[in-house]
């Protein structure tokens, strides 16, 4: 975490990074992408010295996962049913289409 985040920001980081480990993705993914969630949530709210224009104008992070998270308008993306196949020990899903993959973790 960066020098001067405030303890919310602390446990933000910590719960994002525990459920990305639980997840499936490494110690250096999961501190990575909880770092930068962290990071643009606090350029959203001005608590960060300088922020990017995607920082400020982008859709949330939060809403973002939520959208992802369920079978909205397109569901989970490739990469998320291919690490649920790859969790259920499914043969052949690196050759498979989004569509199969869908189709193999039966969701």
């Amino acid at each position: 975490m960066p020098a001067g985040a405030s303890r919310k920001r602390e446990r933000q980081y910590e719960h994002i990074k525990a459920g990305l480990k639980d997840r499936g993705r490494s110690e250096d993914v999961a501190e990575e992408i909880a770092a930068r969630t962290v990071n643009k949530e606090r350029a959203r709210s001005g608590e960060a010295k300088e922020a990017s224009r995607t920082s400020t104008d982008d859709i949330s992070s939060g809403r973002r996962g939520g959208l992802r998270s369920h079978s909205g308008s397109k569901g989970r993306t490739k990469e998320q049913l291919y690490n649920e196949a790859k969790h259920k020990n499914i043969k052949g899903r690196s050759k498979m289409t989004k569509a199969q993959l869908e189709k193999a973790v039966g969701r």
